[in-house]
């Protein structure tokens, strides 16, 4: 186990508004993968933000938008969770991120989570969510977990009933929170500039 020094934070962000969501279900459990490891946690209910649409403007957002990107600009790890519709992520998810940028995700370790109702999972939208994490210069970690049928998955009361989905969320939440420890980590930073300064090898 990780014992953190550097008050590390984790969030997760539901694409989902709607009441009883699966995907802030499978959020809250990947986000006890990294309480695991000592990470304080949050989940982002974009219901609370009031946001409005990225129009591209040069005026001052309103206070929901700025709220929004200064909770996200002070985590460490950044899950982000949205539903599959027509082979992609949300609308409130994207523009969510559109609402957002480099001082928000840049450098940031980040894992994705995604739910559907059909046989096909979510990877459309994770694979989306993927190059767009890319874009904003976020490290996205390789596991991602998609999880079909979800209403077979979870119960009323928001507990998983498939023991290995549970332990894939799980995982998301432990690596996000482990890598962005070691991405943050004084030691680790002291390290990379030794090796940076190290001579180089006379025979490579």
């Amino acid at each position: 186990m990780i014992q953190q020094t550097d008050n590390l934070k984790v969030i997760g962000i539901c694409g989902s508004l709607r009441e009883g969501s699966y995907t802030r279900m499978a959020l809250a459990i990947a986000l006890e993968g990294a309480q695991e490891l000592g990470a304080e946690t949050q989940i982002i209910d974009l219901n609370q933000y009031n946001l409005v649409f990225n129009d591209g403007r040069d005026t001052p957002y309103p206070e929901g938008v700025l709220r929004l990107r200064a909770d996200v600009q002070h985590a460490q790890g950044i899950i982000l969770g949205t539903p599959e519709y027509h082979a992609g992520m949300s609308g409130v998810l994207k523009n969510a991120v559109d609402l957002m940028g480099f001082e928000q995700f840049g450098g940031k370790m980040l894992g994705l989570v995604g739910v559907s109702g059909g046989v096909m999972g979510a990877v459309n939208a994770l694979n989306s969510l993927r190059a767009i994490g890319r874009a904003l210069h976020a490290w996205v970690i390789p596991q991602q977990v998609s999880i079909p049928q979800a209403w077979k998955v979870f119960d009323e009361d928001g507990q998983i009933k498939d023991d290995q989905y549970q332990e894939r969320l799980k995982d998301i939440g432990r690596q996000v929170a482990r890598f962005a420890y070691m991405h943050s980590s004084e030691q680790v930073q002291d390290f990379l500039k030794m090796w940076e300064q190290a001579p180089t090898n006379p025979g490579g």
